[in-house]
């Protein structure tokens, strides 16, 4: 059988992008990025991540893809001002959150459907902070399972660096995927997924 080059080349899966810009994670937000019910990343302060470097569904610590990300530290963020007057320091819940946003915005990237929420945490270490001295804050997402049944949940470990320095590390972040707001009423970690 005689293949044509032009065939082979149709039948080949797209390439998915390996970097996004703010601006690309802002239309993300807006439900721009990757179409209707699809995971969105929040919008305004709330999007704790500046770009994407490399995304991929391969490699990180379980070879089951990864996430690099960067946000950058300006001193005059909004969190610095009130956590804690005279003390400044980003809340650890906001690195934590960036994490869940990032493995969210996995799913979107691998062409998942769904609402996305935050579906919890095994653990959280913390071993520094986030000072308004830091110049850039980087994530490091290493994707551990993603499951599709009912429900489509992503597990995955997280990383965040201050200036290169690790500061703080998340271990089974979960993130679920839903029809709607109100498939999401009742909703278990195990729900749909035994």
């Amino acid at each position: 059988m005689h293949t044509t080059i032009a065939a082979v080349a149709s039948t080949a899966p797209p390439l998915r992008q390996s970097s996004f810009s703010k601006q690309e994670l802002i239309a993300c937000g807006e439900g721009e990025l990757f179409g209707p019910n699809t995971p969105r990343l929040p919008v305004g302060p709330m999007r704790m991540v500046d770009r994407i470097t490399w995304i991929a569904s391969h490699g990180g610590a379980y070879d089951r893809g990864e996430v690099r990300a960067e946000l950058d530290i300006d001193p005059g963020l909004w969190f610095f001002d009130c956590h804690f007057r005279g003390d400044p320091v980003m809340p650890g819940c906001l690195g934590l959150d960036a994490m869940w946003q990032l493995i969210g915005f996995y799913l979107a990237w691998s062409q998942h459907k769904g609402l996305g929420r935050a579906l919890g945490v095994d653990e959280v270490r913390f071993f520094g902070q986030v000072l308004p001295s830091v110049k850039r804050v980087t994530y490091q997402i290493d994707i551990r399972r993603v499951i599709v049944r009912k429900l489509i949940m992503i597990t995955g470990d997280g990383t965040l660096f201050a200036d290169g320095e690790r500061i703080y590390a998340a271990r089974g972040l979960r993130v679920g995927l839903f029809d709607g707001p109100a498939r999401m009423g009742g909703m278990t970690l195990t729900s749909g997924i035994e």
